[in-house]
């Protein structure tokens, strides 16, 4: 926890910090503890020494990881430009199309040395294929700064991923002809290329709707499904089952392994000659690593992996396989490989409830076996069993991860409980087995019958999934809690988790930080970076000024400050291709243009709004515009997103890279695509 919490401080800091001081302090703090060991000191004396080690070492290693991924970012462009390269795999689809990952070769109007290692690229029509080499005219920009201050920082994430941009195609595709490609993306290409073609096989057997969540389920392809079952999915309290994590990972190495456990029992010739728990602990690892690679290694999945192979090589080590110091492991191993996973809210929420669910294995009395009991009785006994440590299982994991679901994504599925107890049992025993056989087999043309029963369990779950989410408040948004909540919530939940003794109920009321901690007054007016959208708030709606354009930006400001957001009255505006004010005195007016306002023009917007955001740089200011905050080019190139509180008859503005800060994320400049 020391190593993670040294890892998150690097990621809190406002300005980037050189490496020689943090090397330093790790090397010094690691010193002292193993000097103070060879001296025959306490280990009261020890254990502080240590953890301070470990802290300084997580932010040596998270600087260090900072400094080995750093690559090409790509400017923002003011023309359309022409990119070709090859497709390295089919990504989710996004809000305008779909989607693909591309290694670039050449980009017209960069060098070579500034051509960024990856592209994550919005095309028309049906995705081209991974390994295809294609030409596409678009709109290339850095990766996108957060929707507001404070708001999920994707460019952060892209830079450790090696994105260097986003490209939006303004024409179809077309083939290129490109030189051979290194050896190492060749092969990518061609292992992206096998799990593309298996989840095509998927959807054409069983339907582009149930196929498609099947898909997802096995090679991570979101590409056919439907915006309205990912809705559905998510106020079920069910989107977790989507992605490949932990879930996924333990049903399938669990599978495996009693599978092959049984197997090797089975056969007394066999299980006289081998230790067979050792043999399906291997079977396991196999089988983790295999799906693994068949899922795309997204990050959850390798974080999930290497939790599941730290469980199974403790049972090849004759160690307990589900313990808190597995599980301390697995955070150790995960941080030192990728320490920008600390600011996720995959791995947050993934250990925060793998702690839990351990506390609780640990603290869950022990059966009795019975002695000479009826079948009836017996059965009637496991099958509550059963039921009460499913349900303490979906409760213990729900709390340990609502503080994270509530400030990370400001929504609560009101019936995620009863939606998950009544789909594991299909999932867990029946969808996912299902699902694995149907995969391995499929490519040899015997999936046919698994991929059936995997479709009915998808079906199934669907069904409990639309009927959960259509019951009345079945999702409640809350507004994300000040910065500081979060980290508060989680050393709760650790108190909790980690205490022995009834003194870990002091945990309780600090896990409960962001439910309870006083929210600040939501801001009068947002303004999108650029001025490309705006909104402002009356009462507990957000009027958005341009609804239709960006969308997922407007969404998540919205939720973060638990406003609900409305159209404006077409009556109430005065709007054409590149601009929109209020027709009578209102909160703010935007110009989106290219080109620079002409002095009519920004004097009538002065006029109409006390807030006036305009795309371009403004040269002069008109006399209409004394007493109005007037924000051009020079304000959002610097600032990005903007919210705005109205007191006392001034403007309190916060942007969001003042929130970011100086970081290598942060540098590129802001995205210049109303996309």
């Amino acid at each position: 926890m020391a190593f993670g919490g040294g890892c998150a401080v690097y990621f809190a800091f406002r300005a980037e910090p050189p490496l020689w001081p943090l090397a330093l302090a790790a090397t010094v703090t690691a010193g002292g503890w193993m000097a103070a060991r060879r001296a025959g000191f306490e280990r009261k004396a020890t254990l502080p020494l240590l953890l301070i080690a470990c802290f300084a070492l997580g932010l040596a290693v998270a600087k260090g990881r900072a400094l080995i991924v750093e690559a090409p970012v790509a400017p923002s462009l003011a023309e359309p430009t022409v990119v070709e390269g090859w497709v390295i795999d089919v990504d989710s689809p996004g809000a305008n199309g779909a989607r693909v990952v591309l290694a670039p070769v050449w980009i017209e109007g960069l060098a070579p040395e500034a051509t960024p290692v990856r592209l994550r690229a919005t095309v028309k029509g049906e995705p081209p294929p991974p390994g295809a080499p294609i030409r596409l005219f678009g709109l290339l920009n850095p990766p996108p700064a957060p929707a507001s201050p404070g708001a999920y920082d994707f460019a952060r994430n892209a830079y450790f991923q090696g994105m260097g941009g986003v490209v939006f195609a303004l024409a179809d595709t077309r083939p290129a002809a490109l030189p051979p490609p290194p050896w190492r993306l060749e092969a990518e290409m061609k292992v992206n290329g096998l799990r593309y073609a298996l989840a095509q096989r998927i959807v054409a057997r069983l339907g582009e709707r149930t196929g498609g969540i099947a898909a997802a389920m096995t090679t991570s392809h979101e590409t056919w499904i439907s915006q309205e079952d990912l809705d559905l999915m998510r106020d079920s309290g069910l989107a977790h089952i989507l992605s490949v994590s932990g879930l996924h990972m333990a049903i399938v190495g669990g599978f495996v392994f009693f599978a092959v456990r049984l197997g090797v029992a089975a056969w007394p010739w066999l299980a006289l000659r081998v230790p067979g728990k050792k043999v399906a602990a291997v079977a396991g690892l196999v089988a983790v690593g295999t799906y693994l690679v068949v899922a795309g290694a997204p990050p959850p999945a390798e974080r999930a992996a290497i939790t599941a192979s730290i469980a199974f090589l403790a049972v090849l080590l004759d160690r307990q396989a589900i313990t808190m110091h597995g599980l301390a492991v697995a955070a150790f191993l995960v941080l030192l490989l990728q320490p920008e996973a600390v600011m996720t809210p995959g791995f947050q929420m993934s250990f925060a409830a793998t702690a839990a669910l351990v506390a609780l294995v640990e603290a869950w009395p022990k059966r009795t076996r019975e002695i000479s009991a009826p079948l009836v009785i017996v059965a009637v006994q496991r099958f509550g069993g059963w039921v009460a440590a499913a349900v303490a299982a979906s409760v213990v994991a729900g709390l340990a991860t609502g503080p994270f679901a509530m400030q990370h994504f400001n929504r609560t599925a009101m019936y995620g409980l009863v939606a998950n107890l009544g789909v594991s049992p299909v999932a867990d025993f029946i969808l996912m087995p299902a699902l694995a056989l149907g995969a391995a087999l499929e490519p040899l043309g015997f999936g046919g019958p698994f991929l059936a029963v995997a479709g009915w369990g998808v079906d199934v779950m669907l069904a409990i999934g639309r009927w959960t989410a259509d019951l009345p408040g079945a999702v409640r948004t809350v507004p994300s809690a000040p910065a500081a909540a979060l980290p508060v919530a989680f050393l709760g939940v650790l108190l909790v988790c980690l205490w022995q003794g009834r003194l870990r109920w002091i945990g309780l009321p600090l896990a409960a930080a962001v439910l309870v901690w006083p929210r600040p007054p939501a801001p009068d007016i947002w303004i999108g970076e650029g001025a490309a959208n705006a909104a402002y708030r009356d009462g507990r709606e957000a009027v958005v000024v341009r609804p239709e354009v960006r969308t997922y930006a407007v969404d998540m400001w919205t939720r973060r400050r638990g406003l609900e957001a409305q159209a404006p009255t077409p009556e109430g505006w005065a709007c054409d291709r590149t601009s929109c004010a209020p027709t009578s005195e209102g909160p703010v007016a935007l110009a989106w243009g290219r080109r620079a306002l002409g002095a009519e023009r920004l004097e009538a917007l002065c006029r109409s709004a006390e807030v006036v955001a305009v795309r371009t740089t403004v040269e002069s200011v008109p006399a209409a515009c004394d007493g109005r905050l007037l924000l051009d080019a020079i304000d959002f190139r610097r600032g990005g997103a903007v919210e705005l509180w109205r007191a006392d008859g001034q403007w309190r503005a916060l942007w969001s890279n003042a929130v970011r800060g100086d970081r290598p994320w942060s540098r590129s400049g802001v995205s210049d695509s109303d996309g």
